[in-house]
């Protein structure tokens, strides 16, 4: 098992290929653990190379509604008063820290998401 640096395009891709062929293998085996390690190199190339940016306050409250199944009436304990919460979701008024802390302790929402300058 050769393991070297993902540096080029090339390599990256070549790591892609590697660990395509790989998948199908099991746990604490060789090839396992070579898939394990071209994982690993992979992320790190990503993450160098192709950064996702966090959602905006209200696209990432949106998109935990969205995944939960919730309604705005269900942002009321961490919002306020219902027209409140449709103010936040159509962007006419901002989080308040207050809001964004109760949303990331009660709903997980990540607070550097919430803290964000909406768009």
């Amino acid at each position: 098992m050769e393991v070297k640096p993902i540096k080029t395009k090339r390599d990256y891709e070549a790591a892609l290929r590697a660990i395509e062929g790989l998948m199908g293998a099991k746990r604490n085996s060789p090839e396992g653990d070579h898939l394990d390690v071209l994982v690993t190199l992979v992320e790190a190339y990503e993450a160098r190379h192709f950064p996702l940016d966090l959602p905006d306050p209200v696209a990432a409250i949106k998109f935990v509604m969205e995944q939960r199944g919730l309604s705005a009436k269900d942002l009321v304990p961490y919002i306020g008063q219902p027209n409140r919460v449709y103010e936040i979701l159509s962007y006419k008024r901002p989080l308040t820290m207050a809001m964004a802390w109760r949303l990331h302790r009660g709903l997980g929402i990540p607070a550097e998401s919430l803290i964000r300058q909406a768009a």
